[in-house]
């Protein structure tokens, strides 16, 4: 049995389908492609496959990660990739297939990529540079347990920070995986509670799922 990890981009119309769609979608992607599947044994067998992280609903990505099991030891994994595509849906599709190499545990950050669109790019980015530059970044968060107030500040590495024709353009590092998982809107909620000058967030995407040490997740 081949264990296999592929990485698949989730981009255009693709990003409104929430991560509990993304299971039923992928469930007749497996079915639709005629691959020799692994299912999972008991009353009820089904394809067995998982999700590294689950993605924000209207968030795009380059690397999202996806495990599953092949029957069929000796099938080429490019044949692999070319018949998961075939069946795929707009705005997604395999970028690699590898074998898992990993423990999904040891997946520590996320990248993102965003704009922050604006008439004032000026003063929203001196903002940006204002709240990186504090002592601590106070957000409220939602958890399992209730509301939360968490800080940002020792967690959240920039990647790099430009101003743009009517936006800045940002890329920032944050916690992700079992432990911790923080994405950009916790960043930019803290921005407009210290920015008095109007600006909405937009083109949203992540780009990367990292280990502890930055590497890239396999």
């Amino acid at each position: 049995m081949l264990r296999l990890r592929a990485t698949f981009k989730k981009t255009g119309r693709a990003k409104y389908i929430s991560h509990l769609d993304l299971n039923r979608c992928m469930l007749r992607i497996f079915r639709r492609s005629k691959l020799p599947v692994w299912y999972t044994e008991g009353f009820n067998p089904h394809p067995y496959y998982s999700f590294a992280l689950a993605l924000s609903l209207g968030f795009e990505s380059e690397c999202e990660i996806m495990d599953f099991n092949i029957t069929d030891d000796n099938m080429p994994l490019d044949v692999i990739r070319e018949r998961l595509n075939e069946v795929m849906p707009e705005g997604m599709g395999i970028v690699a297939i590898a074998p898992q190499m990993n423990k999904i545990t040891v997946i520590a950050k996320a990248e993102y990529e965003f704009d922050l669109k604006t008439d004032d790019v000026l003063g929203v980015y001196d903002a940006v540079e204002k709240l990186l530059a504090a002592d601590e970044i106070l957000i409220e968060k939602k958890t399992k347990k209730g509301i939360k107030t968490v800080d940002l500040k020792p967690d959240t590495e920039i990647v790099s920070l430009e101003k743009a024709d009517g936006a800045i353009h940002m890329a920032m590092r944050l916690p992700a995986g079992t432990k911790t998982n923080y994405n950009p809107t916790l960043f930019v909620e803290a921005l407009r509670k210290s920015c008095e000058i109007p600006f909405e967030m937009a083109n949203i995407c992540r780009t990367g799922i990292l280990c502890e040490n930055n590497e890239k997740f396999s």
